[in-house]
């Protein structure tokens, strides 16, 4: 196994050649099954199978089964997966239910997937801290081996930030670690481990609640630069001659599926503990005033 040591002084996975006990088994003996075949699902399965590895896609919808069906055998009954499927690798979307966490289609996947005996079951999706540890406890009784591998997927630049890019793995006991580590070396993608496993829950989440920041910083700037007749645009080349700033674009607003989510996820996780995330709130008020600030620019032009 070849490894490379980080800033911190962690290792992260490269490559391996040495996968103990599964070097006596083929990939291809190996049975996966993705739940969700959506943005982030479909190119997963389509990965797992490139990989060599025996891959059945699930999704509740006919569009998305009958558009997986071109690149992977699918299904939307859940009699359909094998029984003796030995991963599942959850890749449904989730979202927000008016301001809150919408996190029923991940429940409702690992409801189903307790129903088998898999080697592992790995979430994929996005969700706040604490689901991994509830689903393990509730759902799966303490008995299935559970990772969080939260993805980094970006359809706009696949070949560069697709399935295969590093990304943080947790698991909820040592054995799921063991056991996570193993199949994702298998699939030859890199990970930074981290314990416990809301780490790895917390991180995706920040991650984007982070960009959302600066855009909403990004989108300040511009409406101060326009109020006193200056170019944003100049403004922010001018900036980003230093070694340590990197002012993003303020386009439309901030939009898109994941960032307006996430920011929520981590302000529900800080108002879960008592606090009140005066800056992620008033990034989200920045961003409407923006929003309007354009407007008016259209309506008054």
């Amino acid at each position: 196994m070849e490894h490379v040591c980080s800033d911190y002084g962690m290792l992260i996975y490269l490559s391996s050649c040495h996968l103990g006990n599964w070097d006596q088994k083929k990939l291809s003996h190996f049975s996966i099954c993705v739940m969700g075949l959506g943005t982030i699902g479909l190119p997963t399965a389509t990965y797992f199978q490139r990989a060599g590895y025996n891959v059945i896609g699930y999704d509740v919808s006919p569009k998305a089964v009958e558009k997986a069906q071109a690149h992977i055998e699918a299904t939307t009954k859940i009699n359909g997966i094998p029984s003796d499927t030995e991963f599942f690798v959850i890749c449904v979307t989730t979202g927000l239910l008016g301001e809150k966490p919408d996190l029923s289609s991940v429940y409702d996947v690992c409801s189903k997937t307790s129903t088998f005996t898999p080697r592992l079951v790995s979430i994929e999706s996005t969700i706040p801290v604490g689901v991994c540890r509830h689903i393990h406890e509730t759902i799966f009784d303490s008995r299935i081996n559970l990772s969080h591998f939260p993805h980094r997927y970006w359809p706009d630049d696949a070949e560069r930030h697709g399935v295969a890019q590093l990304r943080v793995l947790g698991g909820i006991n040592k054995e799921s670690m063991r056991q996570a580590k193993k199949f994702y070396e298998s699939l030859k993608i890199p990970w930074f481990a981290v314990d416990p496993i809301e780490i790895a829950e917390m991180t995706k989440v920040v991650e984007n609640a982070y960009r959302y920041v600066q855009i909403a910083f990004a989108e300040e700037l511009r409406i101060i630069c326009e109020k006193k007749n200056l170019d944003f645009s100049a403004l922010r080349n001018s900036c980003n001659t230093k070694w340590n700033v990197d002012l993003p674009e303020a386009r439309d607003g901030i939009g898109g599926t994941c960032l307006p989510k996430d920011i929520r996820y981590l302000i529900d996780t800080a108002q879960e503990a008592a606090r009140k995330p005066e800056l992620l709130l008033a990034a989200l008020e920045v961003d409407k005033n923006y929003r309007k600030h354009l407007l008016e620019a259209l309506v008054y032009a």
